[in-house]
């Protein structure tokens, strides 16, 4: 007895419960790609390290200057006093300093690019090695949403952490070791204890505020995608006059995104006054300090103006590390999205000893007891058997509803079946590479959909090397070549979003006609003239016979007279096939479809 598997359950994109990584985790992805470019990354450290080693140096020479100007000061020779060289230096610091900057950047460009490129590559790739599941229920945007801000956060996580982090605490250090050497160790202990609070503080308020921030981001996404979905359905819209209703319901986003604005920036205005106010603190204790050891005669008046200096080098990049910090961690949420949809797992991969569709001429098709649902609690076919024999015709027929479509996405293998299996060649699909699989069934479908592109271009993506003449031969033998030739711009004619400056029956000659420049040896026809009228639907009906000829072929019909010479017709009901056999054969058994034959003889509607 054979029993029913369940549809395994699958993640999908809309009810996905998906548990954040930890930032270390996401740095860990992302290095990789920045390893890549080891040699540049060592380099532009290298520059790093001169640009900080240069940027303290320059207090050092600025102290060195003052207290040789400061015995002369009321002289006239006070000018002849000062070494030349030192001036010399204290000028090449600073152009050190810029200088192995810019060095930094332009050495680490290349590194940043070829990192984002790789990542965006990747994510591409993924997405349309995804399940026809996950794009049937994706939310396109919200998710190019996630995807644009994520390669955006690769420019940032490097840009910050990079060029703003790592070379702080190099300083930070480089300071610190020179306050505790030069002078007593106090100067080091108020500077330390002061970045102590102030990190604290920033960190503290940051990690705070960053569910406002993240808040505000998944309104974001919410409101794209909502415009995103109206713009797409415009036609839907216009329909039924609801262009007031979209508006109100976008509005009603953005006054979200309002909200959660004005709560982002308050908090950020109590993050920065607090952060200016340890910042005073900590330079009065400093520059207090440093006066009392000048008075005291410990210190000269160059160390008060180099203290004050390393003091403002300092708190210039922290003052900013409220921005930094929270950037940063805006980025590593932001990467982390997009790097968890890398990782989301594809619900139809090869096998791990998958082999290639091997054959020569056209292929035989079997459906063996196939058991299949979308969803578990609504099964859709049940224990389907028959065969396409090589270079023969089956038709499938039946009214809307029975799965007739769902045979052709399983053989395509949009989805795995849960019972029962489908050979190619006595090859079970699951065992072949989908690539080789694809590549020799070319599928007509019912609902055509065209790339916002030329008509040239729609039909050669069926054989993108394809030559002109066999677009042109392609587009004849579809019978739109007429209508091509008579539009101004001819075959650069633009289709539109999805297709839709062409009529519906265009449309479905344009697929037709890319199918036919595909040429496999199996091809599928999912009600391929149903947008057709009568004269051209028999007209292409006799092109599709002939190319159809020595190849393996399943129809699936709505209207019956277009099948009639099929070598096998199948009626399905309920995921059910009822009856099977030819046309004169089902006539004469006077079962369903006898039935649904005379009724589209007499001009009704099946289904």
């Amino acid at each position: 007895m054979r029993h029913y598997i369940p549809a395994p359950a699958v993640e999908t994109p809309s009810s996905a419960t998906e548990i954040p990584r930890s930032d270390k985790d996401t740095l860990a992805h992302l290095w990789p790609y920045l390893w890549a470019y080891k040699g540049r990354v060592v380099l532009a450290l290298s520059f790093m390290i001169g640009a900080k080693v240069a940027n303290v140096g320059v207090p050092l020479l600025l102290k060195e200057l003052v207290d040789k100007l400061a015995p002369a000061a009321n002289s006239a020779q006070a000018m002849l006093v000062v070494p030349v060289g030192l001036l010399v230096a204290y000028g090449l610091l600073r152009l050190s300093t810029s200088l192995f900057t810019e060095l930094r950047e332009l050495v680490f460009a290349k590194a940043t690019e070829g990192a984002a490129r790789s990542i965006s590559l990747k994510v591409f790739a993924h997405l349309h090695a995804l399940s026809l599941r996950f794009h049937l229920e994706r939310q396109t945007g919200g998710m190019t949403r996630d995807i644009e801000r994520g390669t955006r956060a690769v420019h940032s996580l490097i840009s910050y952490s990079l060029y703003s982090i790592i070379p702080t605490l190099i300083e930070v250090t480089l300071v610190l070791s020179l306050l505790a050497i030069k002078f007593d160790a106090m100067f080091a202990w108020i500077t330390l204890t002061a970045l102590v609070f102030y990190i604290s503080f920033t960190v503290t308020v940051t990690h705070w505020r960053t569910r406002f921030r993240r808040e505000m981001n998944e309104l974001d996404s919410k409101a794209h995608t909502r415009a995103v979905d109206s713009l797409l359905n415009y036609e839907t819209v216009k329909y039924f006059n609801n262009e007031a209703f979209e508006a109100r319901r976008y509005d009603e986003a953005l006054e979200r995104i309002r909200v959660a604005g004005v709560k982002t920036q308050q908090t950020l205005s109590l993050l920065n006054a607090g952060q200016q106010t340890i910042i005073a603190i900590g330079l009065i204790t400093m520059l207090w300090r440093a006066t009392e050891g000048v008075v005291a005669g410990r210190m000269t008046v160059g160390d008060l103006v180099m203290v004050n200096a390393f003091m403002i080098q300092l708190y210039i990049p922290l003052n900013f590390l409220g921005v930094i910090y929270r950037e940063i961690k805006q980025s590593l949420t932001d990467l982390d999205k997009m790097f968890t949809l890398m990782q989301r797992d594809r619900e139809i991969a090869d096998a791990v000893d998958a082999k290639p569709l091997m054959h020569k001429g056209p292929p035989s098709v079997r459906f063996d007891h196939v058991d299949f649902a979308y969803d578990p609690a609504r099964p859709i076919l049940h224990d389907v058997s028959f065969e396409i024999p090589a270079g023969q015709t089956v038709a499938v027929v039946g009214p809307s509803g029975s799965g007739k479509s769902t045979l052709a996405r399983l053989l395509y293998r949009f989805y795995d079946v849960q019972g029962g299996r489908i050979t190619v060649n006595g090859h079970d699909v699951k065992g072949l590479t989908q690539d080789s699989l694809r590549r020799s069934i070319g599928i007509v479908p019912q609902d055509t959909v065209l790339f916002n592109d030329t008509v040239a271009y729609n039909i050669a993506y069926g054989h993108t090397e394809a030559s002109h003449e066999a677009v042109i031969q392609a587009a004849q033998a579809a019978r739109i070549h007429e209508f091509i030739s008579s539009t101004p711009k001819g075959y650069d004619t633009m289709v539109g979003e999805r297709g839709l400056k062409l009529s519906g029956g265009e449309k479905q000659r344009v697929a037709i006609a890319r199918t036919l420049l595909k040429n496999p040896p199996i091809l599928v026809f999912d009600e391929a003239t149903s947008a057709l009228d009568s004269a051209n639907e028999r007209a292409i009906q006799a092109e599709l016979s002939a190319v159809a000829h020595g190849k393996t072929v399943l129809v699936i019909a709505h209207r019956l007279s277009t099948i009639v010479h099929a070598h096998e017709i199948l009626v399905m009901e309920l995921g059910r096939i009822i009856e099977r056999g030819t046309h004169p054969q089902l006539l004469a058994a006077e079962g369903r479809y006898a039935q649904m034959w005379r009724l589209q003889q007499a001009g009704g509607a099946v289904g």
